[in-house]
């Protein structure tokens, strides 16, 4: 994008005061206290037509996304319990679990072997979790804002939960941005998502049969697909058949235009939160998930 053309929101200037210059101290303020108004030029000048101006957006984009996803959490990650685990693993002792091991031992005058002593350890449910980023026609600004913050909101709770996350791209075809079972690398999986570009017609039936193909690569007891989209198919494919094929489908919808999400959700069985503002959208990811 031009820089004249840049030079139109009211904030540019205070971001960026010279050619291919950014004051980094007022880009993290302005982030911080309005993301709704920030986030959205922040995408439209990592597509500067200025090259030194896009490639220092680009180098710090995704920290600055990542920061505003982790402010946005309750910083939850699931509800812990506690398992039984071998002792020699990780935990406290549990004693009671431990005593018929402890009196035998004593009985032939040896020390217990912990590999015989029960522990306890804290664990969270492990969970896969497809996110599904609509990228037909318009892919810039707030959509891409709010594309990349999700694949932040996401990658953080999938690292703090010890869950599988992928990420999915898709128009008329799905692009796999993550694949399940490979570790995340937050600040890449959100590079990639800024990098999208946006075209094509929405095939809801290509989004769904992608994530129900990543969902094959876990083993999780639980399997969650979150679709960021106001789920207007604009091919000639029902998706009804594919969406039968979702175990858990929970739909992120705009809060001005989520008719179309609400009635696919009753088709599909799925549940659908809508989101008005940017700062919103790190939580209602994160109760969706919990």
């Amino acid at each position: 994008m031009p820089r004249d053309q840049l030079a139109q929101h009211p904030r540019f200037a205070e971001l960026s005061p010279e050619v291919g210059e950014i004051d980094l101290e007022a880009l993290e303020q302005a982030v911080a206290q309005d993301p709704d108004d920030t986030l959205p030029l922040l995408m439209l000048m990592a597509r500067a037509t200025d090259v030194a101006l896009r490639r220092r957006v680009r180098a710090l984009a995704p920290r600055l996304v990542l920061d505003r996803a982790r402010t946005g959490m309750r910083g939850g990650a699931g509800v812990a319990r506690l398992r039984a685990v071998p002792a020699d693993r990780a935990g406290d002792l549990d004693v009671e679990a431990s005593l018929d091991a402890v009196l035998e031992a004593r009985a032939v005058r040896r020390v217990p072997d912990l590999a015989d002593l029960r522990g306890l350890a804290w664990e969270r449910p492990r969970a896969a979790v497809c996110l599904l980023l609509d990228r037909s026609g318009s892919m810039e600004g707030r959509q891409l804002a709010t594309a990349a913050l999700a694949a932040a909101a996401c990658a953080l709770h999938a690292t703090h939960a010890g869950s599988e996350i992928a990420v999915v791209a898709f128009d008329s075809r799905a692009e796999v941005l993550q694949p399940m079972g490979a570790t995340p690398v937050p600040d890449r999986v959100v590079d990639r998502v800024i990098g999208l570009r946006g075209h094509g017609v929405t095939s809801l039936d290509a989004a769904l049969r992608a994530a129900a193909a990543q969902h094959l690569r876990s083993a999780a007891p639980r399997r969650v697909t979150l679709l960021l989209s106001d789920c207007r198919v604009t091919d000639d494919v029902d998706p009804t058949a594919a969406a039968r094929d979702i175990e858990d489908l929970r739909i992120v919808a705009p809060a001005e235009d989520d008719e179309q999400a609400r009635s696919f959700a009753r088709t599909a069985g799925g549940r659908v939160a809508t989101l008005a503002t940017l700062r919103d959208l790190p939580r209602t990811l994160e109760a969706l998930l919990d």
